[in-house]
């Protein structure tokens, strides 16, 4: 979880603890203030050089930031795009790759291929690998789906193992 996620988690939760018309007053002031800084923060990002732009978006806080504000020079799906062919070397050493199907609602929609597809360990590397660099650069995204991961489940919901060896090891 980044910093910025947890300083959201803390605003909601501040304010769960209004109630009535006290709630709607301190809500319309986080909104009042998210509106002041984000027309702020437009202004820097409109004032700077791209190459800047493009360093400063490398840090966690900056770039939840200018997601958070629509200010981000790339869009989700080029960055996800990016984060996934900085994944697909690890993959590509086990005989497998992902497919980007596309995004909806939020949605990231990813396939498993090679290899990789429908292996229990293709659970591990979707949510450890795949999922964790999506995340990485594209913190408004609400979920991550991803096709050709084994869903067989033994006793109490866990994977079962599979009794040939499957060439994927958990990075």
């Amino acid at each position: 979880m980044t910093e910025v996620d947890r300083v959201g988690e803390r605003i909601e939760r501040l304010l769960g603890e209004f109630s009535g018309a006290d709630a709607e007053l301190a809500e319309e002031l986080v909104h009042t203030l998210l509106e002041f800084y984000g027309a702020g923060l437009a202004r820097i990002v409109e004032a700077i050089d791209r190459p800047l732009l493009d360093r400063l978006v490398e840090d966690d806080h900056v770039r939840g930031l200018l997601v958070l504000h629509d200010l981000h020079p790339r869009s989700t799906h080029e960055r996800v795009a990016e984060a996934l062919d900085k994944v697909r070397p690890y993959l590509g050493s086990h005989a497998g790759d992902v497919e980007f199907v596309g995004i909806d609602d939020g949605v990231v929609r990813l396939r498993l291929q090679g290899s990789c597809d429908g292996c229990p360990s293709s659970t591990v590397t979707a949510k450890y690998a795949i999922e964790r660099v999506v995340r990485e650069v594209a913190p408004e995204i609400s979920d991550v789906v991803v096709e050709g991961v084994a869903e067989d489940a033994g006793p109490g919901g866990r994977p079962l193992l599979p009794l040939v060896p499957c060439p994927v090891e958990v990075p």
